[in-house]
């Protein structure tokens, strides 16, 4: 739990305070006294008898006891005034706004770490340091602008760089959207947004906190503690969206196996997004878009109506939201006739429905009223309007607002005339009104918002695993790579259907093998990483004397210690996988098999543990999905017996974790079962 000074304090001291308030040091004083701090403010600099009216110590030392320290002094300084406030003057809240810590050396860090020690010796709240400071109801300890009025229905805003949360206000304050509280926490020294998130979620009220968390975030730290808090807050009623920075492959560790490939550390962090039901965003301006969206009342279908007096942008917007896996229906020609009587000549009413350039308020109040209360095809409408300059249009922003006071369906105003109605959206906005500026970034993002699933926190079960048997495999086994008759093993414990197989080293046991498994028969080299390279399968084996061929042929390949042999079966190749992510946990894969796992990259990753439910969600958002569910009189996929093998990988994991990475490719799939044909386990314990 954060000390409760640091949100509610009695008293507060700027450290290096100045009547600069170009200085970060003045400017946050200067927050403090603006926003009429209802406790004590003292000021702490040695060059000054009085700072903005306040009295100024000229040492820490000096000062009562303080609940709150704002510090803005060089780092090199910044331990020892720390330590004198912590251990002398019962402070239990600090935010360090200086920077030059551990972002900068390895000397800064070393300073850093000193002030957390001194902080969690006495239990004190550390924000920073290199922050712009926290904005919250009670105190404006933040030297940063824009300086937002509060609401408490507004955004909770969680950031870890300061510049880019004043950019976020910069661009959201003027669109509409509000705030009810901002923390910067800079390089996170000891509270970091998992933290915050915490905190949010442990006090949450439902008739007073804010129901919208929006975070800026460059390191997950603990990424438990975020799904953890995350997934409890959406479960509450609260909604969440996040800038993830840092998502370019460049970031991917290389790795032997398919699935190592695959995972990186960027997919691990949509796997938890979507686990925990966070919408994912990519900016500045699609958080803000996003979070307005949140402001409306909740879509419930994903048919959207445009209601346009313009042309393009009604177009632009209808690609946005197909691309975005929303619909934009026709309107049922006989109901629509009514409604087009009563509009312009020219007037469309097929959707988008055009009322033309001319088109009046009374004339849009028509068509939301037959939208919201006729056209049962349609869930949500989002209007486009604006204006060249020639007109005023007081009366349809006013119509607009009040249509959206009544409306039974969510309305989303999409205002571009941003500088030619100036006066009638600053009204607009004034009535607690957002403005979607841009229908390109409004499609996309309400389509992610609607195709974000709800949190899943569903256990999966451990029955029917034979767990003695899968430990005794990882404690007999060193670590790497897992030999075929121990990789059987853990198939069979887990639950994984797997093909009759036997491994042989000698060409009289290749052939034996061969009479019991039953033909026809498929070889493989036991050694190699990528077996068909290196000539190293042989399909459709008919007969003993091809066994024995070769099996002498391929037992002379390079690295090859044994030969795999298998009964040939049919189906489509799938795959299925597991990779572990330091700090995330293990990740489990499931999509195409063979090569398209290399050439098309289609595969769903879900965070353990996974359910065969969520796996059925994993499975149906893959790009190939049709291809499973059979397509041109081609034989399709088992899905239910697919999403179980991806259950059982999340059993495995979970009894041992010492797998970091794993591939089953091929599955063979057809629509009676899903069989492992061929499988590698690495282990690190």
């Amino acid at each position: 739990m954060i000390n409760p000074a640091l949100f509610k304090p009695k008293s507060i001291v700027v450290v290096g305070a100045s009547n600069d308030i170009s200085k970060p040091g003045g400017r946050v004083l200067k927050h403090i006294l603006d926003g009429q701090f209802s406790g004590q403010v003292y000021t702490v600099n040695p060059k000054e008898d009085e700072i903005q009216g306040i009295r100024c110590y000229h040492n820490v030392s000096e000062l009562p006891e303080v609940d709150l320290a704002v510090i803005a002094i060089a780092a090199k300084y910044a331990p020892d005034a720390v330590e004198v406030l912590t251990k002398q003057k019962n402070t239990r809240a600090i935010i360090i706004i200086s920077a030059g810590f551990g972002e900068e050396s390895h000397e800064g860090k070393v300073l850093e770490d000193k002030i957390v020690g001194y902080c969690n010796e006495v239990g004190a709240a550390l924000i920073g340091p290199n922050c712009t400071g926290i904005l919250t109801p009670y105190h404006r300890s933040i030297f940063s602008g824009p300086m937002p009025e509060l609401d408490p229905q507004g955004c909770d805003f969680i950031t870890g760089s300061g510049a880019t949360g004043v950019f976020i206000l910069e661009a959201s304050i003027p669109a509409g959207l509000r705030f009810a509280n901002v923390f910067t926490v800079g390089n996170s020294a000891q509270l970091g947004v998992e933290e915050i998130l915490e905190h949010l979620d442990e006090t949450f009220d439902p008739a007073t906190s804010s129901r919208v968390k929006l975070l800026y975030i460059e390191n997950i730290r603990n990424p438990k503690k975020l799904l953890k808090h995350a997934q409890s807050l959406i479960q509450k009623g609260c909604k969440i969206a996040a800038i993830k920075a840092g998502s370019s492959e460049a970031g991917s560790r290389a790795a032997s196996s398919h699935t190592g490939a695959l995972a990186s550390s960027d997919v691990a962090v949509d796997a938890l997004f979507r686990k925990a039901g966070i919408v994912r965003c990519y900016g500045r301006q699609d958080l803000m878009t996003v979070a307005s969206i949140f402001q409306h009342p909740e879509l419930k279908g994903k048919n959207i109506a445009i209601i346009t007096h313009a042309g393009g942008p009604a177009v632009m917007l209808t690609d946005a939201l197909s691309k975005a896996g929303l619909n934009v229906p026709k309107i049922d020609p006989a109901k629509a006739q009514p409604l087009k009587e009563q509009l312009f000549p020219g007037s469309s009413v097929a959707n988008p429905i055009d009322f033309l350039a001319t088109g009046t308020a009374e004339h849009l109040g028509k068509i939301i009223d037959a939208c919201d209360n006729d056209f049962d095809e349609v869930d949500a409408m989002a209007v486009i309007f604006g204006t060249p300059g020639l007109v005023r249009i007081f009366d349809v922003y006013r119509l607009l607002d009040e249509k959206m006071k009544q409306a039974k369906k969510p309305i989303y105003p999409i205002l571009p005339a941003v500088v030619t109605a100036r006066e009638e959206l600053e009204e607009f906005l004034g009535k607690n009104r957002i403005n979607f500026q841009d229908e390109v970034v409004f499609g996309s993002a309400l389509g992610r918002v609607f195709h974000t699933p709800a949190p899943d926190t569903d256990t999966v079960s451990l029955d029917g695993v034979d767990q003695a048997a899968i430990r005794k495999v990882i404690e007999n086994n060193p670590d790497g790579y897992l030999a075929p008759d121990q990789i059987q093993i853990l198939l069979d414990s887990c639950g994984v259907p797997r093909a009759g197989e036997a491994v042989v080293d000698t060409a009289d046991a290749a052939v034996a093998a061969a009479e019991k498994l039953g033909y026809p028969l498929v070889m493989k080299v036991v050694g190699p990483v990528h077996k068909s390279d290196v000539g190293g399968v042989v399909l459709n084996v008919k007969d003993a004397a091809t066994v024995k061929a070769e099996f002498e042929r391929m037992i002379k390949i390079k690295d090859t210690t044994a030969i795999l042999m298998q009964p040939m079966l049919s189906g489509m190749e799938i795959f299925a996988g597991v990779k572990y992510e330091p700090k995330f946990g293990h990740m489990i894969l499931c999509g195409l098999g063979g090569i398209f796992i290399e050439v098309l990259k289609d595969v769903q990753t879900g965070l353990a543990p996974v359910t065969a439910k969520a796996a059925k969600g994993m499975i149906e958002r893959l790009k190939g999905y049709k291809m499973l569910q059979g397509v041109r009189g081609q034989e399709g996929v088992n899905i239910e017996a697919f999403a179980k093998v991806v259950e059982s990988l999340s059993k495995l994991v979970a009894v041992a974790p010492e797998i970091q990475e794993m591939d089953i490719n091929p599955l063979l799939g057809n629509a009676k079962q899903v069989v492992a044909v061929d499988a590698r386990i690495r282990i690190q314990k």
